[in-house]
C-alpha cells in the first residue's frame, strides 16, 4: 500500500517517515498547499494513493485568534479537500475540540465545545472529514512533543539551561504524547482500516499530569538545576483560552487495535535518551 503523509516535516510526520519509509510519499506545504482545493484535486488525481495520513495543521493556538481565516483554511478546508478527493483518510485532531470542563477522561462521543479559534477550526475539520471522506479515521491527541520541531519539551530544555527558575501553570491537566508513540499506533492501525468505516479515536500516552508536573519531570530527568514553580493560569494570561482538563479516554483505541501505550514519563525518558539529554 502507498500512503500520502501531509505535514511531513512536523513532529508526527517526521516520526512517520522513520516508520513508513518508502511505503509513503511525504509532502509539506511547499509541495502541496492543502488549503488550495484545485491543487489537492490535481495532486490526488495525478498520484494514486491508498490513503492519506493528514498531519498538516495550523497549530499556533494564540496566533489563530488573530488569524481565524488562515487557521480555518488549513485545519478545516484543508482537511475537507483531502477527504473529498482522497479515498481514505487518517486525520489527526486535538483535545481542543473540548472545553475542558470535565472531571473524567473525555470519550470520543462526548459533547464537543471548543473555546478557541484553533479548537473551532479543528472541530470543523473533523466534521468536514466525516462528511466528505469515503473512509475516515480521526485520531484526537494532546500535548504532542518530540525531538523534532517546536514543542513544550524543547522549550523547557532551552529555558532550563538559560534560567535559574521558571513559572509553569499547574491547573491545566492532561497527558503529554510522544509523537513516536502516536506514529507507532497509526502504523498499527493502517492495515486494519475497513473500507467505508468512519470512526473517531483518542490517543495520548498513559497517565495524567499538569504542565507543571511535566516541566518538573523534564528538568529532573535531564539533570537541569532550573527550579520549576507552579502558578495558576490566571497569572499567565494567553490570547486563546486553553481547556483546563483535557485527559482523553483511550479504551476504544486500545481495545479495537490491541495497543499497549507507554506511560508519559517512560516516553519522556525515551525521547530524552534519544536526544542525549539524560543525566
Amino acid at each position: 500500500m502507498m500512503w500520502l503523509v501531509t505535514g511531513a516535516n512536523g513532529q508526527l510526520g517526521s516520526e512517520l517517515k522513520l516508520l513508513l519509509g518508502t511505503s509513503a510519499v511525504y509532502v509539506d506545504r511547499t509541495e502541496l498547499d492543502i488549503s488550495d482545493e484545485l491543487a489537492v484535486k490535481n495532486f490526488l488525481e495525478n498520484n494514486r494513493f491508498d490513503g492519506i495520513i493528514n498531519c498538516a495543521a495550523y497549530t499556533a493556538v494564540d496566533k489563530a485568534e488573530d488569524e481565524p481565516v488562515l487557521a480555518d483554511a488549513v485545519n478545516h478546508l484543508g482537511a475537507k479537500w483531502l477527504a473529498k478527493y482522497g479515498r481514505c483518510i487518517i486525520h489527526i485532531s486535538t483535545d481542543y475540540v473540548f472545553d475542558g470542563t470535565h472531571s473524567k477522561p473525555y470519550l470520543e462521543d462526548d459533547l464537543t465545545h471548543p473555546v478557541s479559534v484553533y479548537g473551532q477550526s479543528k472541530l470543523e475539520g473533523e466534521q468536514a472529514v466525516l462528511k466528505n471522506a469515503e473512509t475516515a479515521i480521526i485520531i484526537r491527541t494532546a500535548w504532542l512533543y518530540s525531538a523534532h520541531g517546536n514543542n513544550f519539551l524543547k522549550t523547557m530544555l532551552r529555558l532550563g539551561r538559560e534560567r535559574d527558575h521558571l513559572n509553569v501553570v499547574s491547573d491545566q491537566v492532561g497527558t503529554p504524547t510522544f509523537a513516536r508513540d502516536l506514529a507507532k499506533a497509526i502504523v498499527r492501525i493502517l492495515p486494519k482500516v475497513k473500507a467505508g468505516e468512519k470512526n473517531i479515536y483518542h490517543f495520548t500516552n498513559e497517565g495524567v499530569c499538569s504542565w507543571y508536573d511535566f516541566a518538573h519531570a523534564i528538568m529532573k530527568i535531564a539533570g537541569l538545576s532550573c527550579k520549576v514553580h507552579p502558578i495558576e493560569s490566571k497569572n499567565y494570561p494567553t490570547k486563546a483560552t486553553r481547556p483546563f482538563y483535557s485527559v482523553l479516554n483511550k479504551e476504544k483505541i486500545k481495545s479495537d487495535f490491541k495497543l499497549e501505550i507507554p506511560h508519559w514519563r517512560d516516553a519522556l525518558v525515551e525521547v530524552l535518551n534519544d536526544m542525549k539529554e539524560v543525566e
